[in-house]
C-alpha cells in the first residue's frame, strides 16, 4: 500500500526519514513498488527528488541521504500504482506554481470518477500525468486561484476552509488522504486506507505532536534519523501507519488539520453526519496510488 509521510517543525531539522528502512515498504516483494518522492521546502520554494522505480533499489536515496538537507517542512510518497503507467509523471509528490510560492501535494487512495467534477474541464492548471491523484491536485489549485491572486499569503482561515471543503468533495470519489503544502502551512486530510484485515477504513492518517524531541531509537527502526533538537524545537509527524511506539493519535475519518511551525494550528472536525453512516467495505485489490 502507499505511505505518506510529512515533518513539520519550528526549527530547521535534518532528516533522513526514508532512506533504507522506511524505503524497504517500497522494496520488491512488498505491495509498494512504483516509485517515491520526497519534497524538501526552501522558503517558497521547493527541492523534489522523485523517481518511478522501487525505493528499496534506488541510488537516489543514498544521494538524499548524503545530503541531509536542513529544512522545516517534508512531504513524501511511496507509491503502488493502479492508475496511470509507472512513469516519472504519476509519480508524487506533485508541484505547481501558485501566488509565487512552490505547492506540494501527496495522495493515498483512489478517486474514481474524478473526472466529473464541474470544473474539470475548465481547469488552468492540468495534468501532466494521467493519475486521479494528480487531477485532485489541480482541482485544489482551482478552488485555491481567487485567494493567491494578491501579492500577500492569504489568511490561514480562508485556505483552512477551501482545503476541508475540497477534502469532502474528494471523499464522495472514494479514500482521499492527503498532505498538502503551500510554503506557508501544511495541510492534512484524513480519510480510510485499506487496513491489515483487508478492509478500506479509518484511519486513513496518523499524527504524533512532539516539543523539544522525539523518540529517536523507536523512530530509527521505522528509518527515520532525525538531528538532536533544542529545548526550542517543537515537531509534528504525519504517517499512514505509526513509526513508532509514541502516542501517535489517528486522525478522525474526515478531518482536516492546519499545521504550521510545527504545531497544529486549526482544524476542520470531520462532517459527523457522514462519518456515522460510513461503513468499512472489503477491498478486491488495494485502492492506493
Amino acid at each position: 500500500m502507499c505511505e505518506l509521510f510529512s515533518i513539520s517543525s519550528r526549527l530547521p531539522t535534518r532528516t533522513t526519514f526514508s532512506l533504507h528502512t522506511f524505503a524497504s515498504h517500497g522494496a520488491p516483494g512488498r505491495s509498494a513498488v512504483d516509485g517515491w518522492g520526497i519534497a524538501f521546502f526552501d522558503g517558497p520554494d521547493v527541492r523534489v527528488y522523485k523517481e518511478p522505480e522501487p525505493a528499496g533499489d534506488s541510488a537516489w536515496l543514498a544521494f538524499v541521504e548524503g545530503q541531509r538537507l536542513a529544512c522545516r517542512l517534508i512531504v513524501s510518497h511511496i507509491r503502488r500504482a493502479t492508475t496511470g503507467a509507472i512513469s516519472l509523471a504519476n509519480t508524487q509528490p506533485y508541484v505547481r506554481e501558485l501566488g509565487g510560492r512552490m505547492h506540494v501535494f501527496a495522495h493515498n487512495g483512489r478517486l474514481d470518477a474524478i473526472t466529473s467534477c464541474n470544473d474539470a474541464a475548465q481547469l488552468r492548471f492540468h495534468p501532466v500525468g494521467t493519475t486521479d491523484s494528480e487531477m485532485a491536485f489541480c482541482l485544489l489549485l482551482q478552488r485555491l486561484l481567487p485567494l493567491w491572486s494578491v501579492a500577500t499569503v492569504p489568511r490561514l482561515a480562508d485556505r483552512l476552509s477551501i482545503v476541508a471543503g475540497f477534502a469532502r468533495e474528494m471523499r464522495e470519489f472514494g479514500p482521499a488522504n492527503f498532505l498538502y503544502g503551500d510554503s506557508d502551512a501544511l495541510f492534512a486530510h484524513g480519510h480510510r486506507r485499506m487496513q491489515s484485515n483487508g478492509t478500506i477504513a479509518p484511519p486513513g492518517l496518523w499524527i504524533l505532536q512532539r516539543e523539544c524531541t522525539v523518540d529517536p531509537e523507536g523512530l530509527a527502526q521505522s528509518g527515520v534519523t532525525l538531528q538532536a533538537f533544542g529545548d526550542s524545537q517543537k515537531i509534528v509527524l504525519l504517517a499512514s501507519v505509526p513509526l513508532s511506539s509514541e502516542r501517535w493519535r489517528s486522525l478522525d475519518e474526515g478531518e482536516v488539520i492546519a499545521i504550521k511551525d510545527g504545531r497544529v494550528v486549526s482544524r476542520e472536525p470531520p462532517d459527523r453526519k457522514a462519518s456515522s453512516l460510513a461503513k468499512p467495505i472489503m477491498a478486491r485489490r488495494e485502492p492506493s496510488i
